[in-house]
């Protein structure tokens, strides 16, 4: 694990905060000279503490669409099982994240669709693919409330 000092994870902050900052911009930020805040931002990415750099898209704006959570049950769970549900899940490009959760389900998927219709539709392509899946629950969403990527800046090591 890369050790992170005070101005890697002012670094952290402003970029999640910020992430279209310009470089030079950053620096004068966290009070550093352009070349050596570059170099940590560098070492930074080297080191996949910053997985990448993303613009949030507002699906709202680009027309209708449902966000759906889906509570997945697998068929069997065996290691194999949980590889095969996991490659087979990477096919759908409406499959926006998903999670293995311990406790009562065994995935956790959320889906971005056009409409209910397409939804059953993925689901029934889903099933029909034999990834795995036994059971599934479905959650809609009817309202975003909060959203938000990364990890939360409180949560950032203490370089202390």
């Amino acid at each position: 694990m890369l050790k992170l000092d005070a101005r890697d994870i002012e670094i952290l902050r402003v970029l999640s905060a910020e992430g279209r900052i310009t470089k030079a911009e950053l620096a004068r930020r966290i009070n550093l000279s352009p070349t050596p805040c570059w170099e940590r931002l560098k070492r930074l990415e080297e080191a996949g503490v910053i997985a990448g750099y993303h613009a949030e898209i507002s699906p709202r704006a680009l027309g209708p669409h449902v966000t759906i959570f889906v509570a997945v049950e697998l068929e069997g769970h065996k290691a194999e099982a949980f590889q095969a549900f996991e490659r087979g899940v990477m096919a759908y490009e409406e499959v926006t994240g998903c999670w293995a959760l311990g406790g009562g389900f065994d995935y956790l998927m959320q889906v971005v669709t056009t409409d209910i219709d397409t939804y059953q539709r993925l689901i029934d392509t889903m099933l029909e693919a034999r990834i795995g899946l036994a059971r599934y629950y479905t959650y809609i969403v009817t309202k975003p409330v909060k959203s938000s990527a990364g990890i939360p800046p409180g949560l950032l090591p203490d370089p202390g």
